[in-house]
């Protein structure tokens, strides 16, 4: 086996201070990580003598106390549990006599593993580290090393439990914590200290006294907002977050509608407890599509409002019926489609194919920040679509630029004829809620 090095020694303390930087930040004793060096054979060492002393030495310079590492700082002091520890061993060889070997690399603390391997990610760590910290002194009043430990509340071990609640929620979210700026995570701690020590009754968020903070804020933030609150012992505090979504639907079909409502604006649970049972409903991407349809038998039509999506899979009748869904053809387009599957896996796309792409070439634009992820869910056609649009440069295709005509012939083709004829949209009624 060959001899490890310096550099591939600490690629491997590197990939582990990756993977475990959020366990050893909310864990309250030391971790310890070990790595073989793999010394060479006595063939080896007569095979490249030079080479096996250079190995050597570059390990003795590692361990010496007062030694440079690359982070530039003094780090080796034996004495210090964030030194780096070279354990050795004696071997004695027929040809090349007594050699004292290193055999292992032991990094005793979470700290001594970031200053071996230095760089972005020791950086990384420290923030990690410090903000726990933070987060700990301003949300836990008790000690990390108490509270992270298993309490016996009846000497069964069925009831045992864990008393740290604030450490598996940073955990959760220690690549959120580490990617906010200064000022955000000055933000977030401000937020969730007003939250957890004001009763929030009614209000909304843009009634939170705390400059900056808006609706906007909170829907990059609900998720740490919710979990760091519900560490603190205020679950009911996010109640302020929870401003119900408004969503716009259009019955198409006049016997569906509710006291002859067919355009209605409500939060997304108010339109779920509609006492109808369509069995068509269309998503679309864009309200003037929604608002241009026909009647349409046992049909309603969803605006889906981008990735706000979501909310169509909390209308309980809409698990019942054949949805189908009509996004603008570009990268967000089936990202969209792709989130919505998840949700409801049985949903249909029409004009999102390569040829309604390539038919109104004309139309296309060029879309200003595509998305570049993979997605699940997309049948084969959506996916050739998708690799087509990427391929010509990364161009979309609007929803609203395709001729009415053309895609009222589409649904048609997809779904069944409409009650009217397509110079007979149905003008909207109002709106409720």
């Amino acid at each position: 086996m060959t001899m490890l090095t310096v550099a591939e020694a600490r690629a491997k303390a590197r990939t582990r201070l990756r993977s475990s930087m959020s366990t050893w930040a909310t864990q309250p004793t030391p971790t310890a990580v070990e790595i073989a060096l793999h010394p060479p054979t006595e063939k080896q060492v007569l095979d490249d003598q030079r080479a096996a002393m250079d190995w050597a030495a570059s390990w003795r310079e590692i361990a010496a106390p007062g030694a440079d590492d690359s982070t530039a700082e003094n780090l080796h002091d034996a004495e210090s549990p964030h030194g780096p520890i070279i354990d050795w061993t004696e071997r004695s060889w027929a040809r090349v006599g007594r050699q004292q070997i290193p055999l292992r690399l032991r990094l005793r603390t979470p700290d001594a593993v970031a200053r071996f391997v230095g760089g972005d990610e020791a950086r990384q760590w420290r923030r990690l580290r410090e903000r726990t910290k933070t987060i700990r002194s301003r949300f836990d009043d008790q000690d990390p090393a108490i509270s992270a430990t298993v309490e016996d509340t009846g000497g069964e071990a069925d009831n045992d439990r864990i008393v740290d609640p604030i450490g598996p929620a940073i955990k959760a979210h220690a690549k959120r914590i580490l990617g906010l700026g200064q000022a955000e995570f000055d933000t977030l701690l401000s937020v969730v200290a007003w939250l957890r020590d004001h009763p929030v009754g009614t209000l909304r968020p843009r009634q939170l006294p705390i400059r900056g903070v808006d609706s906007k804020w909170f829907e990059t933030h609900r998720s740490l907002v919710t979990a760091l609150l519900t560490a603190a012992g205020r679950p009911e505090a996010v109640d302020v977050l929870d401003a119900q979504p408004r969503m716009r639907m259009r019955i198409l079909d006049p016997d569906l509608m509710p006291s002859g409502l067919g355009d209605i604006t409500a939060p997304a649970p108010q339109l779920s407890q509609l006492t109808i049972a369509p069995r068509l409903v269309f998503v679309f991407e864009n309200l003037e599509s929604v608002l241009a349809m026909p009647d349409w038998a046992d049909a309603v039509a969803v605006h889906g409002s981008g990735y706000a999506v979501d909310n169509v899979a909390r209308l309980a009748w809409a698990h019942r019926a054949r949805v189908i869904y009509w996004g603008d053809l570009d990268s967000h387009g089936f990202a969209i489609l792709s989130r919505l599957r998840t949700h409801l896996p049985h949903v249909e796309s029409t004009l999102m194919d390569e040829g309604t792409l390539t038919a109104h070439r004309d139309l296309w634009v060029q879309e200003p920040k595509p998305h570049r992820g993979e997605f699940s869910g997309l049948s084969g056609t959506e996916a050739r679509a998708l690799a087509r649009l990427r391929a010509e440069g990364d161009v979309r295709l609007e929803q609203e630029r395709i001729p009415w005509d053309t895609a009222l012939e589409r649904l048609t083709a997809s779904a069944g004829e409409p009650t009217t004829s397509a110079s007979e949209p149905a003008a909207p009624t109002g709106e409720q809620g």
